[in-house]
């Protein structure tokens, strides 16, 4: 019996209004929808989101933009979601746009232990303004914090029992990082197998993943 397989609902319950929240995925591709939707359904709300984009409308954490359940979201690009533009110029909702690989490396930062990273992405721009710069060998760089979140939730094609995570294709995306940068992380997995993944296939370790929940593919 797998000891971190647990019911959607006993996940959900580890976020709360006001939470920090990590979602794994790339627009479609590689999303917990079912925990979304069980969060949507539980009301939560005043959330910080942390992912790569805030999808489509009609979609996973385009619901949660539709549905006025963010407070503010960190993201790289709210391109396909009209609502987070209109939210955002409307003054209902905090729009804090990163460089996507700047994204990725801060949560990464966070996950490794490290107290920034230092890049030149934005140097000279609107992205530079309120931060330390700093100078090596003639060339000027950004100091970028680490990015850390409650609770994270990420996608997982096969979970074994002890939590170990591989994925199909494209679907892997920023679930790899934010396994290693929140308090909690739960993943929602397609399949469920019974014993060990062969380790050739693990991306994930289970030592990273606190609680696992079927989805659906």
């Amino acid at each position: 019996m797998m000891k971190k397989l647990v019911s959607i609902d006993y996940a959900a319950s580890f976020i709360k209004n006001n939470s920090s929240l990590m979602i794994g995925g790339f627009l479609k591709c590689g999303s917990p929808k079912e925990i979304i939707e069980k969060l949507l359904e539980n009301g939560i709300k005043d959330l910080t989101l942390i992912a790569n984009d805030t999808s489509f409308p009609e979609f996973e954490k385009g619901k949660l933009i539709v549905n006025k359940r963010v407070k503010k979201a960190i993201v790289s690009h709210i391109g396909t979601n009209p609502e987070t533009g209109k939210q955002m110029n409307n003054g209902e909702l905090e729009v804090q746009l990163i460089p996507q690989g700047t994204l990725a490396e801060r949560i990464r930062a966070a996950g490794a232990g490290l107290g920034g990273i230092l890049t030149p992405t934005g140097i000279g721009t609107i992205v530079q303004e309120g931060k330390e710069v700093i100078e090596i060998d003639n060339k000027k760089y950004l100091l970028e914090k680490p990015l850390k979140a409650d609770v994270a939730i990420i996608y997982g094609t096969r979970v074994d029992s002890f939590g170990n995570v591989s994925f199909f294709g494209s679907t892997r995306n920023f679930n790899t990082v934010m396994a290693t940068a929140a308090d909690i992380v739960i993943v929602e997995a397609d399949e469920i197998i019974e014993g060990s993944l062969d380790p050739n296939e693990v991306v994930i370790s289970g030592i990273f993943v606190d609680y696992v929940v079927k989805g659906g593919k």
